[in-house]
């Protein structure tokens, strides 16, 4: 029976490294796709709805791509647990081309309803960019899995940096087909959303995702039956793979579930478990965010590094949600996309151009030292932003900042909140995280709109620098040496 396993084992490990050549190949053009179509409509969403809703809500059109993200990734994951990555990632493209053609249509008939469902669903595009990181390391290496995720970043914004400059020539072209203005954009987006799914669905063949889980299940080892419904696939078994379990799919760090966890899922796995297992496995997702609360609310690493990404990511929604909004004041419609388009490129080459060096900052400087330097430069960028009046160079160079403190915030906030936690508990504290980072943007993008009719963009973003008191405070709170996610 031994000789029976190893077989298969070894023939499947030496099928790993081409099937994980060709998921990189494929997702790396999946998101640049994915890329140019969150950011060409994104570029142009605040301007739409407000011409369409009004510049008070126009903050609360953009908030509702991030809420609809941040929804969609419930089925999508639930889907991906029970099926495997394609089809929920061709999903989420999906539902995200489907929204693109809403917002088209609200742009048509000015329908204001119309107008946030699309927004709504155009999260999906969103939803399946970030969760393709994730399949990115379902089949890497141990050694070599922070490269080949940071390789889809870097395809994310290589079609994040570009699309802005596309939004203009899609309003032109579009617009001689008889769409109304500002529609082009979403047109483009749900042609490219569609593009990806398609793409997807046809050649991402093995799913890595079920490829990594059946090798976990060859390799687990045999073990007696334990209680029902212990606390092994929550805890023991994530700290046992992370130490010194084999293959490519440790648990805790990658979202793959435990080896003991998806025997009993894995299509090929054995008789026994059935029973018990996906009991034991499930219960820890369906407490995942008491799980989470209860473990942040003890360690204060843990809630640094929250408040850090979920600080740091407000900041920058709210100044760069009302951006296009502000060239938009003092630029005619013939010019105000094309600055739209150079001024957003350069914001987001600064929050994703030199992660590389922020990361290598972070380990070499210490996660609490890069937070405050983050913190620093967003304070910068509301000074500039702030003050730049209809300086468009100015502007530019504020956005720059902040992109830049937004990479300092949420690099060393991750690493610090990630390694603050045990292996078990790591993929429902990261998800709280995620949570907590979607609901400050979300907010931020809402009230954006409001301080900006109310108040101008220099109040805005003095109180976006406001905003960041109280991880200044934490950042700087003493804390006992040796904690656990410290350096020492």
């Amino acid at each position: 029976m031994a000789t029976d396993l190893t077989v298969p084992r070894t023939a499947a490990r030496l099928d790993v490294a081409p099937i994980q050549r060709r998921t990189m190949r494929l997702l790396f053009t999946t998101q640049i796709i994915g890329g140019v179509g969150v950011t060409i409509g994104i570029s142009v969403g605040a301007l739409l709805a407000a011409r369409v809703a009004g510049t008070a809500v126009a903050g609360v059109a953009q908030s509702a791509g991030v809420v609809g993200a941040a929804l969609l990734a419930i089925p999508v994951t639930r889907i991906m647990a029970r099926h495997g990555r394609r089809p929920g990632l061709v999903l989420a493209y999906a539902v995200g081309a489907v929204g693109g053609v809403l917002v088209v249509l609200a742009a048509a008939t000015r329908s204001v309803p119309l107008l946030f469902l699309g927004m709504l669903l155009f999260g999906g595009g969103t939803a399946a960019n970030l969760q393709a990181r994730y399949t990115a390391v379902d089949l890497a290496e141990p050694a070599r899995r922070g490269r080949q995720l940071s390789l889809i970043v870097w395809a994310t914004t290589i079609g994040a940096v570009a699309a802005p400059n596309f939004a203009a020539l899609a309003d032109r072209v579009t617009t001689g087909w008889g769409l109304p203005p500002l529609a082009g954009p979403f047109a483009f987006s749900a042609t490219a959303f569609v593009l990806a799914s398609v793409v997807l669905l046809g050649l991402l063949r093995p799913d890595p995702l079920l490829t990594a889980r059946r090798l976990a299940a060859a390799d687990a080892p045999p073990t007696p039956a334990g209680p029902p419904g212990g606390a092994a696939p929550g805890n023991a078994a994530p700290d046992a793979a992370v130490a010194g379990g084999p293959g490519p799919v440790a648990a805790g760090s990658n979202g793959v579930a435990p080896a003991a966890a998806v025997a009993a899922e894995a299509p090929a796995g054995g008789g026994a478990g059935p029973a018990t297992a996906p009991v034991g496995a499930r219960a820890p997702r369906a407490a995942g965010m008491r799980l989470a609360w209860s473990v942040v609310r003890g360690q204060p690493a843990a809630r640094l590094g929250i408040a850090a990404v979920a600080i740091g990511h407000l900041v920058m929604v709210a100044v760069m949600a009302m951006t296009p909004v502000r060239l938009g004041e003092s630029h005619a419609d013939a010019d105000v996309l094309r600055l739209v388009g150079i001024v957003l490129s350069l914001h987001i080459a600064g929050m994703y151009a030199f992660s590389p060096v922020v990361g290598w900052l972070t380990d070499r400087l210490g996660r609490r030292a890069v937070i405050l330097g983050g913190v620093g430069l967003l304070l910068a960028a509301c000074a500039v932003a702030g003050t730049a009046g209809h300086h468009t160079p100015r502007l530019s160079a504020g956005l720059v900042l902040l992109g830049l403190g937004w990479s300092g915030t949420m690099v060393a906030g991750s690493t610090l909140l990630s390694e603050s936690v045990s292996a078990g508990v790591r993929p429902s504290v990261q998800g709280f995280s995620d949570l907590i980072m979607g609901l400050a943007g979300a907010s931020a993008a809402v009230l954006s709109g409001f301080v900006m009719q109310l108040a101008g963009y220099p109040v805005l973003t003095l109180l976006a620098a406001v905003a960041t008191v109280p991880l200044v405070a934490l950042a700087l709170r003493p804390v006992p040496t040796g904690a656990p996610g410290e350096e020492d």
